[in-house]
């Protein structure tokens, strides 16, 4: 018992180290997860003659080219939603003031007080107010946010190429530090090309399928006049690699989007379009695209999926949620190669299969030479009797089909 709480204690203490180590433990798990989906790239330049400094050099600069041309492309619509933030906002507190006021007793307070006899006072807008009184604040706390993101995507691109630079030379001298046991070396490393190949297929299947999602969202946007229609394809795209979660917020925003562009003026059709267009991309690309493309070997366990999504979510926002499935990939391929923890990947696994029925389970385990289970109203069936133990006559009475067989 003691042991036991010994571990739990010990437990809890990890958890709030790794909240609290955040900017250091991220940057690294991002670089690590970076690495599996790209060695092996690395490896295929490496057979082919290319030196693995020169190869890492190539995709990184890749990456970071193709990462800075998406925020110029997004900057333009980012700073326009930026400007318009605090007329955007007011726009959709008319909206919902307007929809109060169909409502019997829902009314705002301001048009409350235009019906009294009393001379109505100018109402006063909170959200400006807010905004006017703490702007200062919000800037500098919003710059030191970027300036901390900036610091943290520059370590994390620096120990990338290190790391995939060394990639062969890491993983062999963590083999050698091994026990000079074969099977314990080979299972070592099998689990991490297992867990390479899962990581970097899901990631690159899943990377696939967002930008594919991101472009149908931007021509659905567009079709359906909701302004920067660019903008929302790539939050969509982004957004998409939350599992259940990430859906849910982008639904939130396209519905405060569409207040803010007074479609509601137009009617509730209007107003509905964008949330309801997306729903219908996302339940075919959830339903009907992934789990094609995805397979059923990187198919998990729903529940421990949206649990993992929560925890690190919860752990290290939403740069934690986007690591979640990542991270739950590596847990089920290091659990189905250790016999300790093989009931683990058996929660993680997803499966088609359908579930025993409990009356099966709590049935009592048979024996394994016990007799055939007969029905009560069956007659008994008679016990076999061994030729040895009778007579010749006696044996031949009791099997009469085998004087039928050998006659001519």
């Amino acid at each position: 018992m003691r042991r036991w709480a010994t571990r739990g204690l010990l437990l809890i203490a990890l958890v709030f180290l790794l909240k609290e180590a955040s900017a250091i433990v991220l940057p690294v798990l991002v670089a690590l997860i970076l690495t599996f989906v790209l060695a092996p790239a690395v490896r295929t330049m490496r057979h082919h003659g290319m030196p693995e400094s020169v190869s890492a050099a190539m995709l990184v600069t890749t990456l970071v080219g193709c990462t800075v041309l998406s925020v110029a492309l997004l900057a333009e619509p980012v700073a326009q939603w930026w400007q318009r933030a605090p007329v955007a906002v007011s726009q959709a507190l008319n909206q919902v003031d307007k929809w109060r006021a169909a409502i019997p007793g829902f009314g705002p307070p301001a048009e409350r007080r235009s019906s009294s006899r009393a001379a109505p006072t100018p109402p006063t807008d909170p959200v400006r107010e807010r905004i006017a009184s703490e702007g200062v604040a919000l800037t500098a706390q919003a710059l030191g946010i970027g300036l901390k993101f900036l610091v943290s995507t520059a370590a994390t691109t620096i120990l990338l190429y290190f790391l995939l630079a060394s990639e062969h030379w890491v993983l062999s001298r963590c083999i050698e530090l091994l026990p000079h046991r074969p099977r314990l070396r080979a299972v070592v490393l099998g689990g991490l090309r297992a867990a390479q190949r899962d990581i970097s297929r899901y990631v690159a299947s899943v990377s696939a399928i967002n930008i594919g999602v991101g472009l149908v969202v931007s021509g659905t946007m567009w079709f359906v006049d909701l302004p920067n229609p660019g903008f929302w394809g790539a939050l969509a795209a982004m957004f998409n690699f939350i599992p259940y979660l990430g859906p849910l917020i982008m639904c939130g925003l396209l519905l405060a989007a569409s207040l803010a562009a007074s479609l509601g003026d137009a009617g509730f059709t209007a107003l509905a379009a964008p949330v309801a267009s997306y729903l219908c991309i996302h339940a075919i690309e959830s339903n009907f695209v992934t789990p094609m493309v995805v397979g059923k070997r990187l198919s998990m366990n729903p529940l421990s999926v949206l649990l993992s999504v929560m925890f690190w979510g919860w752990l290290w926002g939403v740069a934690g949620a986007v690591l979640a499935v990542p991270l739950l990939i590596c847990l089920r391929s290091i659990s189905q190669r250790n016999r300790q923890m093989r009931p683990v990947a058996v929660y993680l696994r997803g499966s088609d299969r359908p579930c025993t029925p409990l009356s099966t389970l709590l049935r009592p385990p048979r024996p394994p030479h016990a007799p055939p289970f007969t029905p009560p109203f069956a007659p008994p069936a008679e016990a076999p009797l061994a030729s040895s133990a009778l007579p010749d006559d006696a044996a031949l009475v009791a099997r009469p089909n085998a004087l039928e067989q050998h006659r001519p």
